[in-house]
């Protein structure tokens, strides 16, 4: 018997070692990762100039608290701010703690302009995590059951509609933030349209409110750029990073420019892990070897192989409703529940996910290779065709 709590459906196998995109496990039987831990293990498993600086900074220096100056703290604060074009970073633990971080910077923001009950426009089918306050964001009742009451300042409106949001402006005045995935990874894999993001802004320049975006899935490269909004021209007030940003290393980020920074002061915010001296020299070794090694433009050509192949050898497979996604950031839309498709993927020692029930979720690391890329497709599509042929 297990002493865990009962809080995930785990599948019957345990690794026990990795090697680049290939995971190992107790049997020895290699796994191709398509996954890679829910798009967290940017440079794959075990990559030699990650697990050398860890393993240097671990003999010298763990962690101090943020009572101290952090040297590698405002090293990799830095790094992203440059990459970012953003003014100011805090550090915390993950994605969730990212979102917190902007929601109580947002609701600081609104209190600082006279609004009593300050409000954040957030989308239906979102995903922002799981504590109180982003759970009370994400946009999936299913998440959200048993753990009512909900926090409350939050407006729901349709992903991708405009209207909707324009509507809201014009009869809410509490409003003084919108939170936005630029693209839905829990969702489903959904995009915005290409123009969405440049309307959004102009709305939230109209009205003083503050433009958040939640890129803890589909940013850091994932998408064929270094931030998914930099395929638009737009700069957001606010940015949340985390998974992908520590290659594995538990580590998130709250990013903030023009109006939105200097809000926070000594005491309305903090971390105890936070940006620890370990968890930055993995944020900074995982963005340096990015560059060094050309991996955006790597997610880019490989993410594109991987759309035009799938595209190519699903196009007349009956069942497959539509195939989306941006980088290598990309999701397989079936007719049906397909959950089941996760354990036979695994029994062909392919790691993959099933995401809104019927979304075939694939997010490998940025490191994939086209030939690793066509092992992928060789698995997974006759899975598919086999699964659609036997419910058809």
């Amino acid at each position: 018997m297990s002493h865990l709590m009962n809080t995930y459906a785990r599948l019957p196998v345990s690794f026990t070692h990795g090697k680049g995109v290939w995971l190992w496990d107790s049997n020895g039987k290699r796994y191709l990762d398509a996954l890679s831990g829910i798009a967290v293990n940017t440079l794959g498993h075990a990559h030699p100039r990650l697990t050398e600086n860890l393993a240097k900074q671990a003999n010298k220096l763990i962690h101090v608290s943020n009572l101290y100056q952090v040297s590698e703290q405002e090293i990799a604060a830095e790094k992203l701010c440059t990459l970012t074009r953003m003014q100011q970073a805090f550090f915390c633990n993950s994605g969730c703690e990212a979102n917190e971080a902007a929601i109580k910077l947002a609701r600081l923001y609104g209190h600082q302009q006279d609004i009593d009950n300050p409000a954040i426009i957030v989308m239906e089918k979102a995903f922002h995590g799981r504590t109180l306050a982003t759970l009370s964001a994400t946009g999936n009742r299913k998440v959200q059951a048993g753990f009512e009451p909900l926090v409350k300042g939050f407006v729901r409106v349709p992903y991708n509609d405009l209207d909707a949001v324009q509507q809201v402006a014009e009869h809410n005045h509490d409003v003084i933030a919108v939170l936005v995935e630029p693209i839905q990874g829990e969702g489903g894999i959904r995009t915005l349209d290409i123009h969405y993001l440049e309307n959004l802004r102009k709305i939230c320049d109209q009205y003083n409110w503050l433009l958040m975006l939640d890129e803890v899935q589909c940013g850091i490269g994932r998408t064929g750029k270094w931030f998914a909004h930099q395929h638009t021209g737009i700069l957001p007030d606010v940015m949340t990073l985390a998974k992908g940003i520590g290659s594995g290393i538990p580590v998130g980020v709250c990013l903030a420019a023009g109006k939105a920074a200097n809000i926070f002061k000594p005491g309305n915010h903090g971390s105890t892990f936070g940006g620890n001296p370990l968890a930055c020299v993995a944020v900074q070794t995982t963005l340096t070897v990015m560059e060094q090694d050309q991996l955006i433009q790597n997610a880019a050509t490989v993410g594109e192989f991987l759309l035009r192949n799938l595209r190519s050898r699903l196009a007349s497979v009956a069942g497959v409703v539509e195939i989306r996604g941006q980088g290598l950031m990309i999701g397989i839309e079936l007719n049906r529940n397909c959950l089941e498709l996760v354990r036979h993927a695994l029994d062909e020692g392919l790691l993959i996910n099933v995401t809104d029930e019927k979304v075939i979720r694939l997010l490998p690391a940025i490191i994939f290779t086209p030939d690793e890329a066509q092992q992928l497709l060789d698995k997974l599509c006759p899975l598919i065709i086999n699964f659609l042929a036997q419910g058809s």
